[in-house]
């Protein structure tokens, strides 16, 4: 597995239970954490050596791979370890695009009639500011490219929007500023869905949300994810059949029919909006925060899922199935996120945490010269528990978060307080 953060940890806690590494198999993980060296023997692999990469595959007769981040996916990995000969789990380069490029999603969702908002895609900040004009405030603009996570920008003045895009066409995204798409304000509630494909067969992988501002109330700036919550009861049966059949299904045929077929879990960031359902955006790995609630409530041998992916034989696999639980996770994070994130404070008592039934994950975290585990991230520990509703997992998480030593850390305090809301409403009606 390659990868590092919080959601390489759950996936790894995940696939140490699976009938591949429980018969005699063996995980390892590049460059991996001090909480996924639990699971995995860790090795140093630089990802952007294909070649190196491809190597360690042949020398240890690796019988999977599974590409956790989307910066490799979106660099032609999983192509290099094809040709190689490696089964792989995670799209190729071309249909990476569907999160490298954002343009090139609005682009296929236009020619698909796959519902979301409204765009222009802008190559200069004199076509983007002439642009402006054919959109009302507030303004949402988008670096093209990766970006962390951290490339879009929801301006609420003309003045604002002319700022961000200055900044964005001056370099503030590197690379990925180098086009930027302006898109209509979708207004509704935000809710993600994953499905896992080979390129011809959808399987179901569970709803989410999440919350993506740095603060409490979803206030302050954009984040990686401070948090988020399993199953999402806003994306009920009905509309979960809708996005399949009018946006996931037709995007995956899209694929296919430009030769691009897309394998590995393709990852719905959804408006729910009073017109129905729209997309918001693509991303081709898990999510992160997501993926930890996900696997804490997948109740399948997940490695023998992301083989059959890779095998090209998932419409031959049992649907997955879940807990009836809720699971919630909290992020902890570095004092100072999402600027310049304070590294080095100590962490202490992750046991006592988990002695309360809960899972820490790890995702951005080391071991320092003593053997103290330390922060090495914005995003430190995602906290994760289950529970009956999604206020039982909430208060569970929080206690355990309450058992950790992390000084130079903070967290929200209100992660799935929209649900809580609802089941607290539902509760007084009776």
């Amino acid at each position: 597995m390659l990868g590092s953060g919080g959601r390489e940890h759950a996936l790894a806690w995940k696939l140490a239970q699976s009938r591949l590494i429980q018969d005699g198999g063996k995980l390892y993980a590049a460059p991996g954490n001090p909480g996924i060296a639990q699971y995995a023997e860790l090795v140093s692999l630089e990802v952007t050596d294909h070649a190196a990469v491809a190597a360690f595959c042949e020398a240890n007769r690796i019988g999977l791979t599974v590409i956790g981040p989307e910066a490799p996916l979106v660099d032609g990995l999983a192509d290099s370890l094809r040709a190689a000969g490696v089964p792989v789990f995670g799209p190729s380069k071309a249909a990476a695009q569907l999160e490298g490029s954002k343009g090139f999603t609005k682009d296929l969702c236009e020619k698909a009639g796959i519902p979301t908002a409204g765009y222009v895609r802008t190559k200069s900040l004199e076509q983007a500011l002439e642009a402006l004009a054919g959109f009302k405030p507030p303004y949402v603009l988008k670096a093209d490219g990766l970006a962390a996570g951290k490339g879009v920008v929801i301006a609420e003045n003309r003045a604002d929007a002319e700022e961000a895009l200055t900044d964005m066409f001056g370099g503030a995204f590197g690379e990925a500023g180098a086009e930027v798409v302006i898109e209509e304000f979708l207004t509704g509630e935000e809710a993600s869905f994953f499905v896992l494909t080979d390129g011809a067969s959808l399987m179901p992988i569970g709803t989410a949300q999440d919350h993506k501002r740095v603060g409490d109330g979803d206030t302050g700036p954009n984040t990686g994810g401070m948090g988020a919550y399993s199953p999402a009861p806003v994306l009920n049966p009905m509309l979960r059949g809708e996005v399949i059949e009018k946006i996931i299904a037709p995007t995956v045929k899209a694929m296919a029919d430009a030769g691009t077929p897309y394998s590995g879990v393709l990852y719905a960031g959804l408006m729910l909006t009073s017109e129905g359902p729209k997309l918001i955006e693509y991303n081709c790995r898990f999510g992160d925060p997501e993926c930890q609630v996900l696997m804490l409530r997948l109740n399948a041998d997940l490695g023998e899922l992301l083989l059959a992916c890779a095998e090209n034989r998932l419409g031959a696999m049992e649907p997955a199935r879940f807990a009836g639980q809720a699971a919630l996770t909290v992020v902890m994070a570095a004092n100072n996120y999402p600027d310049t994130p304070e590294k080095g404070g100590a962490i202490n008592a992750i046991d006592k945490a988990e002695a309360t039934g809960a899972k820490v994950f790890h995702a951005g975290t080391a071991l320092d010269e003593a053997g103290q585990l330390v922060a090495n991230g914005g995003r430190v520990l995602n906290v994760t528990a289950l529970g009956d509703t999604v206020s039982e997992a909430q208060a569970a998480a929080y206690r355990a978060v309450l058992q950790i030593d992390f000084p130079s850390g903070f967290y929200r305090r209100d992660i799935g307080y929209r649900e809580v809301a609802r089941e607290a409403a539902k509760e007084r009606l009776g």
